[in-house]
């Protein structure tokens, strides 16, 4: 991995997909935990990767380029949720989007879209990805008590929800 990221530093345009490509689930994942809606999943992720090759040279350490390519999803989620927070009346709340059929997971985003959206992102972060609880405070700028309660709480979210079905 670390060589792939100094090749795509270097300009090598295919080590960069190579990149991508290996966080594209992962970037669906979150994007959609945060989003709801697919075309707005879509845009994010696009608005991610661009992000992410222009300003590839300013990551300081290639060990920490999951964390960082994540850090970058994450804002543009959040711009993207308070624009929409700007456009959109209160009165007309989104409905979301069903999960993919086709997924192999879609039961459990099933489960995660019917719960809070900061208990949401928190779990998929911890479970989906495999960060760990500093990292995730780090990455939404919580601290590490709040993500821990946030989990706590995600869990007991998700076990009511898997109950009720």
């Amino acid at each position: 991995m670390t060589e792939l990221i100094q090749r795509a530093r270097q300009g090598d345009t295919e080590a960069f997909a190579a990149l991508m490509e290996a966080r594209k689930q992962s970037f669906y994942k979150i994007a959609r935990s945060m989003l709801g809606r697919d075309e707005d999943v879509a845009d994010a992720v696009q608005e991610t990767v661009l992000i992410c090759f222009e300003k590839l040279g300013q990551l300081r350490q290639p060990a920490y380029f999951k964390a960082w390519a994540t850090r970058i999803l994450i804002n543009v989620c959040q711009d993207m949720l308070r624009a929409r927070r700007r456009v959109t009346p209160v009165e007309a709340v989104p409905e979301r989007g069903e999960p993919d059929p086709g997924q192999a997971n879609a039961e459990f985003l099933a489960l995660l879209d019917s719960i809070d959206e900061k208990y949401r992102t928190v779990l998929l972060l911890y479970y989906g990805e495999g960060f760990s609880v500093r990292e995730i405070s780090t990455l939404l700028s919580l601290k590490e008590e709040t993500v821990k309660t946030r989990l706590k709480r995600g869990r007991s979210a998700v076990r009511m929800a898997y109950e009720a079905e």
